[in-house]
């Protein structure tokens, strides 16, 4: 029921968005109640004390502002956009896996690794390259890609290495990834364009790894590999070549082009159709994974996966869809009782108080402070999203785009209970504390150079 439920939800909000003409929100936020309540008790404890504290502290809003039973029934529709981003994102993989792209990967490495800190770099670029295009299906695809060619170094310990290499990778691109739910969320909530922020978050992303390439490679400058180490690898570059002789990149330059194309594609969009940016992405990935596989000639095991998507991934989706729901409705309460305007003028008052700068300065430790009290990045955004107007606090909305964006980067490095570390934590067998540590020292550096980046843009606009 849940499944019928969530794919229910998603398909008739898709179709609320695109005919503006059919009126299907009571019938969605119903549905949204009803997901809410069977997932309840399917959840784990921790996300039902945090999704029942946002329902809690909603209700009581709504009931002081006297709300009526309707009012509270027709408030579970908000970040449903979120989660259908996060149902069918995933989807984007299923070329990546279907195209045998991982065997073209350790080929690669194969050849042109000499050293433990090229590994690092490549490694780090590598997941870099595909978190632009697959979200978090990138981190367990990087790793069995890379983690063969681990082996054959001298590392001290080499599942720290793959772990930091990979996720700090990954971050990068969640400034400005058109498939990263938390642009949409600062998007709608700036009013900027996402062609039009791309020259203010980019290349802040690209010095965030070119910094990660410093610091996770200069202790280990010099370190080649051993003779054996060397013939290790060979070895290896000789099984995986192909018989044709070709060599590996000639594949990768496929997900380089679709990567581009699909950036395009959404630019293009974005630009001539009046819709919001989180709904186009959503309506791009199924046509565009399946043109892709097509082309493959993988059409038939597209459908394929397509089912077993629906019929797995969105029960899995349990304890996202009761805390996003839970969090949508306690925005609508803050909306409807017009909390977000009180909240607002506090901010305002705090940042009279100790200046423009300063305050701008501080908003990319809000997202990281509330990753550590359990909430996702997109929860903290969208949260702030009603309190954080850039018009009424005189902030550039490019200033509080980079802002905002760089701080949901860092909560998702060292965030304990988000997906990413979560899901890093199963890939490398140890515990999610431990891998938010390995991240400490390069999120504090990322926080530094993101405090300089924003002093200069400050200076520029």
């Amino acid at each position: 029921m849940i499944k019928l439920l969530s794919g229910l939800s998603i398909l008739l909000y898709l179709i609320n968005e695109l005919f503006t003409g059919i009126h299907l929100a009571p019938t969605i936020s119903v549905i949204c109640l009803l997901i809410v309540m069977l997932t309840a008790l399917r959840v784990s404890k921790f996300v039902r004390v945090i999704g029942g504290t946002f329902l809690v502290l909603g209700l009581i809003m709504m009931v002081k502002s006297e709300a009526g039973l309707k009012d509270i029934l027709f408030s579970f529709g908000p970040m449903l956009n979120l989660l259908t981003l996060f149902a069918l994102v995933p989807l984007l993989a299923q070329p990546i896996k279907l195209g045998n792209y991982s065997e073209n990967i350790q080929g690669f490495i194969s050849r042109r690794v000499k050293s433990s800190t090229s590994l690092y770099s490549l490694t780090s670029g590598i997941s870099y390259f595909f978190s632009i295009f697959m979200n978090l299906a990138t981190l367990p695809m990087t790793y069995f890609s890379v983690r063969p060619a681990a082996d054959a170094f001298p590392l001290e310990d080499k599942e720290r290495f793959m772990s930091r290499a990979i996720t700090h990778g990954f971050s990068m691109p969640l400034m400005w990834a058109p498939v990263t739910p938390i642009v949409g969320i600062v998007i709608d909530m700036t009013g900027v364009k996402w062609g039009g922020m791309l020259p203010y978050v980019l290349p802040l992303s690209v010095m965030g790894l070119l910094l990660d390439w410093y610091l996770g490679g200069y202790r280990k400058r010099g370190k080649s590999a051993s003779y054996r180490t060397r013939s290790a690898i060979d070895e290896t570059a000789a099984t995986i070549e192909k018989p044709d002789g070709k060599a590996g990149p000639g594949k990768l330059s496929h997900i380089l082009m679709a990567i581009i194309i699909f950036n395009i594609v959404i630019a293009i969009m974005e630009h001539w159709l009046s819709l919001s940016f989180l709904i186009v992405v959503s309506l791009l990935v199924i046509p565009f994974a399946f043109i892709w596989c097509g082309m493959l000639g993988k059409a038939r095991d597209f459908r394929i996966g397509l089912a077993n998507h629906y019929h797995h991934h969105l029960l899995k989706m349990k304890d996202q869809f009761f805390i996003f729901l839970s969090a949508g409705f306690f925005i609508s309460a803050i909306e409807f009782s017009h909390t977000d305007h009180v909240v607002n003028e506090w901010i305002t008052a705090f940042k009279d108080t100790i200046g423009i700068e300063i305050f701008v300065l501080l908003i990319p430790l809000i997202p990281l402070i509330l990753a550590f009290a359990g909430l996702h990045p997109a929860v903290a955004l969208a949260l702030l999203a009603g309190t954080l107007d850039p018009h009424s606090l005189d902030i550039s909305p490019y200033i509080l785009t980079v802002s905002m964006l760089a701080g949901a980067v860092s909560a998702f490095l060292m965030g304990p209970y988000n997906a990413t570390i979560g899901l890093m934590s199963t890939i490398v067998k140890t515990s999610s504390f431990k891998v938010s540590n390995w991240n400490f020292i390069f999120t504090v550096s990322f926080l530094s150079l993101t405090v300089l980046y924003l002093i200069l843009l400050q200076i520029m606009i």
